[in-house]
């Protein structure tokens, strides 16, 4: 543990009951005193605040900084809006998936948030990519909070009463406690909530601040897990790869419309051969789907899918049992044939073969504050 790098609030969550565990080269809080099952449900109604520090914040200053990002990218984005933020994905030269990540637009430049153990070889495409019009810089000297929950918005109110202006992928720099903040009305868990990211110097002031406020809790990884499975979000590394290509993830949203067959900036980006292709012909073979468990034991990743005749099909890449809705939920890839809502299909859990349904993403009424 005494090699991984710690948060600005490592101290902090310490003193506040935090369990750590290793992650993605981090020592991070996976539970506090709640526990993950409370933890989960205290966000759901009410507000939790989440230290996601570890994660990769990156700039791309330049001349043109989004046609250098739309080179390892089918990302649109030249049409990000000012004080807009739009999810994007690195592709392959074969079409597989590098990394996620949140593109904001910030006038001058774009702001990049990347995954934590992906921020290294993001940070090295990104070099190598970007050509003419582009220039990196790693921020290597901000914290990042999540404000997430029902309450975030009136918690917010009293912070920072302009950003509750936000509404959901929308972006803004303010000062707070005299800190330039960022703050983006965005998050991992599909409730209402804002992101902030703070100079490191002033990130436990305001952490502190947050905590003290009625309903705000500090919240783990596993209830993170939870959370985002529920709301039918990704997570890098588990439920896409650089095996997967964004059609087979049913990431096809995430290729701008620009970008695909006919657009006016068609293709451009590594892999668009094969990713184009396989979305015109809509003839992946398998397909990323939300699965329900018809019991209540858990059906953890790298379960085994089979259909009813006893055929293998397809692999669980998470799982765990939601909180929120009362049974076991996953997401995983199935043969293209079986992956309309209602299908019904086995898990082998402990040589036992369990009974779950196909059923459409999100698993919650996600509740993304739109205005």
């Amino acid at each position: 543990m005494s090699t991984l790098h710690r948060t600005p609030l490592y101290t902090l969550w310490q003193q506040r009951g935090g369990r750590f565990v290793p992650f993605a080269g981090y020592e991070m809080p996976v539970q506090f005193e709640m526990g993950i099952k409370r933890e989960h449900e205290h966000t759901r109604q009410k507000c939790g605040l989440f230290d996601v520090s570890h994660m990769g914040q990156m700039l791309i200053h330049g001349s043109q900084p989004a046609t250098a990002l739309e080179r390892v990218s089918p990302i649109d984005a030249a049409g990000i809006a000012h004080g807009r933020q739009r999810y994007g994905l690195f592709t392959s030269s074969v079409g597989g998936i590098h990394d996620d990540f949140m593109a904001v637009n910030a006038g001058e430049h774009l702001y990049l948030v990347v995954n934590a153990a992906c921020r290294a070889a993001d940070a090295a495409l990104l070099r190598s990519g970007l050509g003419e019009g582009g220039d990196l810089e790693v921020v290597e000297d901000r914290a990042l909070l999540a404000l997430q929950g029902p309450m975030a918005r009136d918690v917010m109110s009293d912070l920072c009463p302009s950003a509750t202006e936000l509404t959901f992928m929308q972006h803004a720099r303010f000062e707070i406690m005299g800190h330039e903040v960022w703050i983006s009305c965005s998050g991992y868990t599909g409730e209402d909530g804002f992101e902030l990211s703070i100079p490191a110097e002033g990130a436990r002031t305001i952490a502190e601040w947050l905590l003290d406020q009625d309903g705000v809790e500090p919240i783990g990884l596993g209830a993170r897990d939870s959370l985002r499975l529920e709301a039918g979000l990704c997570l890098y590394g588990h439920d896409m790869d650089k095996e997967t290509t964004p059609i087979e993830a049913s990431l096809g949203w995430a290729i701008g419309k620009a970008r695909r067959q006919g657009g006016e900036r068609e293709g451009g980006f590594p892999g668009a051969d094969v990713i184009l292709t396989q979305q015109a012909n809509q003839d992946a073979e398998r397909l990323r789907v939300g699965l329900k468990a018809d019991g209540k034991a858990p059906v953890r990743e790298g379960a085994k899918l089979f259909n009813m005749e006893g055929d293998p099909i397809g692999e669980v890449t998470s799982g765990t049992f939601g909180p929120s809705v009362g049974a076991p939920v996953a997401m995983g890839y199935i043969k293209r044939e079986r992956c309309e809502p209602g299908q019904k299909l086995q898990a082998e859990v402990r040589g036992r073969r369990l009974d779950m349904t196909v059923t459409p993403m999100p698993f919650v009424t996600t509740h993304y504050y739109r205005g």
